[in-house]
């Protein structure tokens, strides 16, 4: 009991972790149907899928929800990466190290609290094209923790951290959210206990985007200047 207890607080600690790859369709996390596997069921209109990486004990998970605002305001909620210690969970810091086009580098740093901070830099990509009831947009993310701030004592550096989102619109109103990751946690955990915080962590990305999207600020944003036009 007392080791199960243990785990479930690291569970809850390190979740957020995941929370900040804004929010990959690279050739390492691979969007094809071949191995997923149902993993999360399907409550609260969230399905989430999970397979094996070939040569790691890390799966890759795969997310597919509806999120009832348009994707030009979810796009809005993921990009809005310097508010993320206002509603990610754990999240206490963020710094935009540079805009560079489509791509952008940004650092993150989580204080889960029961255990050491973690962080992390990340490049990420984006793009958008036309769709019929509106825009499909798409962030694709990979480390980058050689340009952001070195590691620092006392604070954990995630070395894997890989994703996507593709917000495709489902109705002039509703998207249809997909939300690939494969990450670590950082630091010597089991891989059953990364994957585990994994697949706790996308139910607990969802339900922070589905309720940040309310705030009608998202309604009236237009999509970020920094989107490529063009597919």
């Amino acid at each position: 009991m007392y080791h199960r207890a243990v785990h479930q607080r690291i569970f809850r600690g390190l979740m957020s972790i995941f929370l900040a790859g804004s929010p990959t369709v690279f050739a390492a996390v691979d969007s094809s149907d071949e191995g997923w596997k149902l993993a999360g069921g399907r409550e609260n209109n969230l399905a989430i899928y999970s397979r094996l990486r070939q040569g790691s004990p890390l799966k890759e998970f795969k997310a597919v929800g509806a999120i009832d605002a348009p994707t030009y305001a979810v796009c809005a909620v993921i990009d809005d990466f310097q508010n993320y210690p206002k509603f990610m969970p754990f999240m206490t810091e963020t710094r935009l190290i540079k805009r560079d086009g489509d791509s952008m580098i940004g650092y993150q740093r989580l204080s889960p609290k029961i255990c050491a901070d973690r962080d992390y830099t990340l490049r990420v990509w984006k793009r958008s094209w036309p769709a019929s009831d509106g825009r499909v947009f798409m962030s694709q993310w990979f480390p980058a923790n050689e340009l952001g701030p070195p590691e620092t004592k006392g604070v954990v550096r995630v070395k894997i951290c890989e994703g996507t989102w593709l917000l495709e619109p489902d109705g002039a109103i509703k998207t249809r959210a997909t939300y690939f990751i494969y990450s670590d946690t950082g630091g010597p955990l089991p891989s059953f206990i990364a994957n585990h915080v994994s697949l706790t962590g996308i139910s607990r990305l969802f339900a922070a985007i589905r309720k940040q999207v309310k705030d009608p600020k998202y309604a009236v944003a237009a999509p970020p200047s920094s989107v490529s036009a063009s597919r």
